[in-house]
């Protein structure tokens, strides 16, 4: 929820980076996609829909980290930050994937 609440803070920032990265229609697609994963982080902490919440999650990590984070196309420590937070990303995805498989597993979440 943290990565959520900070993406609208940085919402122009984070709108140009996309822009630069050519993500169609960054001005509307960002503040989207950062609103999809406060709910569906929110849904994960309230164990409300965990796993279209955990979904939304997983979506979000394979729809943004090697396209924002493509590290292996740049130099020195801007390549360096991107491959932090690219394994960021990817650990997680892990963590998101998990909470599906918990989710599915939980006869409470199986029966909304």
């Amino acid at each position: 929820m943290y990565m959520a609440v900070d993406g609208f803070q940085s919402n122009e920032k984070r709108v140009e980076i996309a822009r630069e990265k050519g993500v169609p229609v960054p001005d509307l697609l960002v503040p989207f996609v950062t609103g999809m994963l406060f709910v569906a982080n929110l849904g994960i902490v309230c164990w409300k829909y965990p796993r279209a919440s955990a979904g939304a999650v997983i979506v979000f990590f394979l729809g943004t980290t090697p396209g924002i984070h493509d590290f292996w196309t740049m130099e020195g420590e801007e390549r360096q930050a991107n491959k932090i937070n690219f394994c960021k990303n990817v650990a997680l995805l892990g963590g998101a994937i998990l909470l599906l498989e918990a989710a599915s597993e939980d006869p409470v979440a199986t029966n909304e």
